[in-house]
């Protein structure tokens, strides 16, 4: 998004008239790409955030993601959390409990949640499969929703969540939803760099959608490097260097 670096303020005043858009990104490459392309919201994990990944992001608003299981006690929370906004974040998404959220939120770190499949803790909701299918389960992920408004989070990643039940949740939340795979009528739509440049050389997710084909020129480009590796020492061998 061209224009002046989005705030938190922004994207909550944005709700409802329009849609943003959310990668995550490895490395400065991407992200560099990232912002020429236009998109709005760049998530990075926080340990590739790095004075030259924040320099790559520009003015993209930026949300780093903190690491679910690494990063453990509320303290540790709290220590992650200030640390990626000194190096430059605008929010960080967290999977931790409401008390450490509530905390974090209490000291002005904006806080993205995580409702519906939540992959760390996926055994709960019967692995990597939709959740909110049922009327019972369509309530439990309106409960996380309205609990982490409680705790003090603006936004939270909504993943693979039946249509349906996301524009219900969506519209009735003060979060910024952002849609993973739960259809098209939240307030942001997150996919990761790796399924829409086409390096995911494992599962792909049903949501993600492919606009590259970069695995087949990285193989490509492996093989230049091998032939020219070849032909150095063939050279070398026949005492032609």
């Amino acid at each position: 998004m061209s224009g002046p670096r989005l705030t938190v303020a922004d994207l909550r005043q944005a709700k409802g008239t329009r849609q943003f858009t959310d990668v995550y990104v490895s490395g400065p490459d991407e992200a560099a790409a990232a912002v020429d392309g236009g998109i709005d919201i760049l998530t990075v994990q926080d340990s590739d955030m790095s004075a030259a990944m924040r320099d790559a992001c520009g003015d993209t608003f930026v949300v780093v993601g903190l690491d679910y299981g690494k990063v453990v006690t509320t303290d540790d929370y709290l220590r992650a959390g200030f640390a990626a906004i000194d190096a430059g974040a605008d929010a960080c998404w967290s999977a931790a409990s409401l008390t450490t959220i509530e905390r974090m939120a209490a000291e002005g770190i904006p806080v993205v949640g995580h409702v519906g499949l939540i992959p760390p803790r996926r055994t709960w909701t019967g692995g990597f499969k939709a959740v909110g299918k049922t009327a019972a389960s369509a309530i439990e992920v309106w409960e996380s929703t309205r609990r982490l408004v409680d705790a003090g989070a603006f936004a939270a990643e909504i993943e693979v969540v039946p249509e349906p039940v996301a524009t219900a949740i969506s519209r009735r939340t003060s979060l910024v939803m952002i849609s993973m795979g739960s259809g098209p009528n939240c307030d942001a739509q997150y996919l990761f760099s790796t399924d829409i440049l086409g390096t995911n050389r494992g599962h792909v997710p049903r949501h993600a959608k492919q606009y590259a084909d970069l695995a087949t020129e990285l193989d490509r480009l492996q093989g230049l490097r091998v032939d020219a590796y070849a032909a150095f020492a063939a050279d070398v061998a026949t005492g032609a260097f």
